[in-house]
């Protein structure tokens, strides 16, 4: 199982339901949370069995599901998180106002643990002035997985953004109040209007390490080149293409307090051609020269970490190389990767991770566990 979702295993969870026509995802919601380890009770309002029949929750959850509250009194359950998806624009209202008259309501209502929110709607409803006046109130409690409007409605966030919130809201947040600024992906440096010169770097080590530290409530900057795995609509993100844009973007942002250089920065650059060179002309020579060093323009009381790819070295000539990146730009921590162990674009990574006084290597783990590993020793500072 991703590192990742391990935080789920063991955990109780209620699934609050209600009235909207996004509830048939509910069971498809319980399903992914069960498979990841949690414990799943769901609780429905009225509205909501009119959409789906209660024995669908149950067979997703595996559990009787809550249907009202009896003299078991339901809403005082011990849940380590509540989840209400989807929200209508009545329950959003009557959470608000303190109405609890399900046992929807009641539980996000009585539950001192954290509540997730997924609103659903039509579009006319969600823009109402009163409802948008509720919505805004309920953010100051609740955490709010916001709507995907499109189509002329508020539609529910897809199943795997609630399971993100989930996990965040589940994550110790030991980073909250530290700023984060993570380079991620390949660079390309242009050679004419078509053609440039770049690496197989995805992106997706560097958008691993970016969403554990928001995970871990960092206020989180990813500064992401023309990688091939999507940056998380969380994060923000600011794009660029060449190294020189990436060290100007870096720049806006480097008074923070951990930097983590995993982007695959292009080590050379040369004068692009103001057409496309014809192919036809046979063969060109490009003049390249050294790109700017981003590690050496930080400020001195960040923690930096950098990263240091090479291929086909030995284990000792790895870590001989990285200690030298260590000492030049005065880091904190480096990654050493071998490339040549197929680990471009792949969700798994082998890696070295080389300080000032040790070095711990790392088996063949996925990003996202080691992404994990990296912030953990980053926290013991």
């Amino acid at each position: 199982m991703c590192a990742l979702f391990q935080r789920l295993v063991g955990r109780k969870i209620a699934l609050c339901i209600t009235g909207s026509v996004a509830a048939v995802e509910c069971v498809k919601l319980a399903r992914v949370l069960r498979r990841l380890g949690a414990d799943v009770t769901g609780y429905m309002s009225q509205g909501a069995q009119d959409i789906i029949h209660p024995n669908a929750v149950e067979f997703a959850t595996g559990q009787a599901v809550v249907l009202g509250l009896t003299g078991r009194v339901e809403h005082l359950r011990g849940f380590d998180l509540v989840i209400v998806a989807p929200a209508t624009a009545n329950t959003v209202s009557k959470i608000v106002h303190g109405i609890s008259d399900s046992p929807v309501t009641a539980l996000a209502l009585a539950s001192k643990c954290p509540v997730i929110i997924a609103p659903a709607m039509h579009l006319e409803m969600y823009e109402n002035q009163i409802f948008q006046s509720n919505f805004e109130a309920l953010k100051t409690r609740f955490y709010i997985v916001e709507p995907l409007v499109s189509e002329g409605a508020a539609k529910m966030a897809p199943v795997d953004e609630i399971v993100d919130a989930a996990v965040y809201c589940l994550t110790e947040k030991d980073f909250s109040g530290k700023s984060v600024v993570v380079t991620a992906g390949p660079t390309a440096e242009p050679i004419d209007p078509v053609r440039v010169i770049t690496n197989r770097s995805s992106g997706r080590m560097g958008i691993a390490l970016a969403r554990e530290a928001w995970l871990r409530g960092a206020d989180v900057t990813l500064v992401y080149g023309p990688g091939s795995v999507p940056a998380p609509s969380k994060l923000r993100t600011i794009d660029v293409e060449s190294a020189s844009e990436m060290a100007d973007a870096v720049a806006t942002v480097s008074d923070c307090d951990f930097f983590i250089g995993a982007a695959a920065v292009s080590d050379f650059t040369t004068k692009a051609a103001d057409e496309k060179i014809q192919s036809r002309k046979g063969g060109f020579n490009l003049r390249l020269t050294p790109t700017p060093k981003i590690l050496a323009n930080l400020c001195a009381n960040t923690v930096k970490v950098g990263f240091k790819a090479e291929h086909g070295l030995s284990e000792a000539a790895l870590i001989q190389s990285a200690r030298r990146l260590l000492v030049e730009h005065q880091l904190d921590l480096v990654v050493a990767n071998d490339v040549s162990k197929d680990i471009f674009g792949s969700t798994e990574t082998e890696a070295i991770l080389v300080d000032g006084s040790d070095e711990k290597i790392i088996g063949r783990i996925g990003k996202d566990e080691a992404a994990k590993l990296i912030f953990d020793w980053l926290g013991e500072l």
